[in-house]
């Protein structure tokens, strides 16, 4: 008796830990989601791909456009002074590598069409949340949206 009690004990426990392992798998589908791992985003588009990224200071606003095209890319810096409304701004071009794991990496080396001697890096997550593409900088979580997103009402 005690055996088929036990038995029939484990059998319950399987089926609770196995709805517990659906609700707990969809959480972490979620997670991994909104901080961008193990997403399959290889089929995803991006030639002719604008990201923007603005930052807002007090005495002056930066505007950063990353534009993707085929392996060439252009980055362009846009910076509005406040204080006498100017803007100034850099454009860089270069190239851009694509890896199976979702990493962009941004390599520009011409400012202007003349050739710098330190080139622009930026190493990029892609991520997608609720269908709209981020671009996410490696090295200081800066999050560059997909320029269509932000036209969106």
């Amino acid at each position: 008796m005690k055996k088929k009690l036990f038995a029939f004990t484990l059998f319950l426990l399987f089926f609770g830990l196995k709805a517990q392992y659906a609700s707990l798998n969809e959480i972490l589908n979620r997670l991994e989601e909104r901080r961008g791992i193990k997403q399959d985003l290889q089929n995803i588009n991006l030639d002719d791909t604008k990201f923007v990224l603005i930052k807002d200071f007090a005495d002056h606003t930066e505007r950063n456009f990353i534009v993707l095209k085929g392996n060439k890319a252009t980055y362009v810096e846009m910076f509005d002074d406040k204080s006498n409304g100017e803007t100034t701004s850099n454009v860089f071009s270069g190239d851009v590598v694509r890896s199976k794991h979702n990493i962009i990496s941004l390599r520009a080396d011409k400012l202007e069409g003349q050739k710098i001697p330190i080139p622009v890096t930026k190493t990029l997550l892609l991520t997608k949340q609720k269908k709209i593409v981020y671009l996410i900088d490696v090295n200081s979580k800066e999050r560059w949206i997909e320029e269509s997103a932000v036209n969106r009402k």
